[in-house]
C-alpha cells in the first residue's frame, strides 16, 4: 500500500486531505510541522511526502532537504499558494518531484501521485535492468544524434535491416551506420536477430520510455 505523509501547519486543510486520500485508499500519517515529518520520517518509510512550503519553524524547503537526506528515494511534492510559484519551482530544481496551487482539486492531486508513483517505477525498473552495465555507458551511447535517431527508428519500426537504416537516415555510406549500431549493441541498448534484423533490447525500451518519461535532454 502506498504511505503518503501529509506535511501542513494548517490543521483543518491537513486532515481534510488526509482524510479524503484514505478514502482512496493510501495509508496516510499527518505532521503539522517539519520537525515532525522529519521525525516520522526516520522511523516510517513513506512513498511520497506532501509538504506545505510556507510553514512557521522549519520552512517548506528546509524540510524537502531534510526528507531527501533520510529517505533519498521518497517523492516530494510541494503544496503552495499562488503567491509562492516561484519557490515551488525552486523546490523542484532542489529535489521536489511536482507541487500543486491551492486550492486544488482532489481528483487532480490523485492523478498528480499516480503518475508520480509510476514515475519511480519507471526509474527503479531501468535502473534493476541495467545494474549489470554502466549507467553512463549506456546514456553516453545516446549522446550522438545518430545514435538517438537510430533508437528512436527502431522504436516505431523494429526489425529494421541495415541498409533500411541507412536509407532512413539518408547516408550513402552504411559502414558509418554499422559504426553507430555496433555502439548501441555493446551498451546493450539494440540486438540483431537470426534475420540479422536489428531491434531494441528489453533494456533498450526502457531506457527509450526511461528518457522520455523525464524529459531528459536527449530529444527523440
Amino acid at each position: 500500500m502506498t504511505k503518503i505523509l501529509v506535511v501542513d501547519d494548517e490543521a483543518e486543510l491537513r486532515k481534510s486531505l488526509a482524510e479524503l486520500l484514505r478514502l482512496r485508499g493510501f495509508f496516510v500519517e499527518e505532521a503539522k510541522c517539519g520537525e515532525d515529518a522529519v521525525n516520522m520520517a526516520v522511523s516510517e518509510n513513506f512513498h511520497i511526502a506532501l509538504v506545505d512550503l510556507m510553514m512557521p519553524g522549519m520552512s517548506g524547503l528546509d524540510t524537502l532537504k531534510e526528507l531527501k537526506k533520510i529517505r533519498p528515494k521518497m517523492q516530494v511534492i510541494m503544496i503552495t499558494a499562488f503567491g509562492t510559484v516561484d519557490s515551488a519551482v525552486d523546490a523542484i530544481k532542489k529535489g521536489a518531484c511536482h507541487y500543486i496551487l491551492k486550492p486544488f482539486n482532489i481528483e487532480n492531486l490523485v492523478a498528480i501521485i499516480r503518475s508520480v508513483l509510476e514515475e519511480a517505477r519507471c526509474i527503479e525498473d531501468f535502473i534493476k535492468d541495467i545494474d549489470k552495465l554502466s549507467v553512463n555507458h549506456v546514456l553516453n551511447s545516446l549522446s550522438n544524434p545518430i545514435r538517438r535517431e537510430i533508437i528512436s527508428l527502431l522504436s516505431s519500426n523494429a526489425n529494421m535491416h541495415l541498409m533500411e537504416i541507412t536509407k532512413d537516415l539518408n547516408f550513402s555510406d552504411h559502414t558509418k551506420v554499422v559504426f553507430h549500431l555496433k555502439t548501441l549493441m555493446n551498451a546493450g541498448l539494440i540486438e540483431q536477430d537470426k534475420k540479422r534484423t536489428y531491434l531494441l533490447t528489453e533494456v533498450g525500451e526502457k531506457t527509450l520510455q526511461y528518457l522520455r518519461y523525464m524529459g531528459n535532454y536527449l530529444s527523440f
